[in-house]
């Protein structure tokens, strides 16, 4: 059986990635006033940081319906199946999108997945996926495989402002923060799908020193994984705490991640975060 790999573009895979995995992407939108840009095809997560700098915070939309459509009648073409992987339902309709759009076309079987976290962790999935289905492993063995990684998916991050997610409405359980917010970096994460606070941390340092001390908790306990520093705007930054960790943790394999256009509408420059997997 013949599986494609779709994803949307808040996995934000670069593109030669995809193109080597031969893996699908639909993008989400960036909106400025009324001109909508495709994130990852018509701005890039550089361009989106300086726009952002003279212009009015955007909002975001999730891919048409009909742009799901479009792709899966093209790739029935070519497949039997198709599995298509998603930023968390929790935060857009993006998978519900999938799922509708599965049962307008004929001729190939769609399975959706929530991967119920977005960026790169969102896109290890996809990787993984993409690994499999070119050794034609069946797609429910590759669900299987999907669901089984969650275990170990992690994913933490800080921001500088939680106000781009609130204004959103990204942030559950904000108010046990509101007091607060100016004195506190708080540690974000997703649980049951939304972005809840982890922990309330006082400085920036001190919240990605407690980050890499939750990937030690796992990691020391053996075996491989995988694991990606994920910026807003910050790449040396980033670049610096994976020298760090790199030498920390030579059971870990990192890259290197960012908050593309969509995402980082959300959560403002300056953010920064972790995830990782078993490999």
């Amino acid at each position: 059986m013949k599986t494609a790999i779709v994803t949307d573009s808040t996995a934000y895979i670069p593109k030669e990635i995809r193109d080597k995995w031969n893996i699908h992407m639909v993008p989400l939108n960036v909106i400025f006033g009324d001109q909508p840009y495709q994130e990852e095809v018509d701005i890039t997560w550089q361009q989106f940081y300086e726009e952002v700098k003279t212009k009015e915070l955007p909002t975001t939309s999730q891919p048409p319906i009909g742009q799901f459509v479009e792709l899966f009648e093209k790739l029935a073409e070519d497949y039997d199946a198709v599995i298509s992987i998603h930023l968390s339902s929790g935060i857009s309709g993006t998978y519900q999108g999938a799922i509708t759009a599965g049962t307008m076309v004929e001729g190939i079987k769609v399975y959706p997945f929530d991967t119920e976290v977005s960026c790169m962790v969102q896109g290890f999935y996809a990787l993984e996926a993409a690994e499999w289905a070119s050794h034609d492993v069946e797609p429910e063995k590759i669900i299987a495989r999907l669901e089984e990684l969650k275990h170990s998916a992690r994913a933490y991050f800080m921001v500088d402002d939680l106000a781009h997610l609130q204004r959103g409405g990204r942030l559950s359980g904000a108010a046990a923060l509101i007091g607060s917010l100016l004195q506190v970096k708080p540690i974000l994460h997703f649980q049951d799908k939304v972005i809840v606070p982890f922990e309330k941390i006082r400085t920036r340092k001190k919240a990605m020193k407690r980050i890499e001390e939750l990937l030690g908790e796992d990691a020391m306990g053996g075996g491989r994984y995988q694991a990606v520093i994920i910026h807003a705007n910050r790449e040396e930054e980033a670049k610096e705490w994976k020298a760090e960790l790199a030498a920390q943790y030579p059971n870990v394999d990192f890259s290197i991640g960012y908050f593309g256009a969509v995402i980082g509408t959300h959560l403002g420059e300056g953010a920064m975060g972790m995830g990782w997997m078993r490999k």
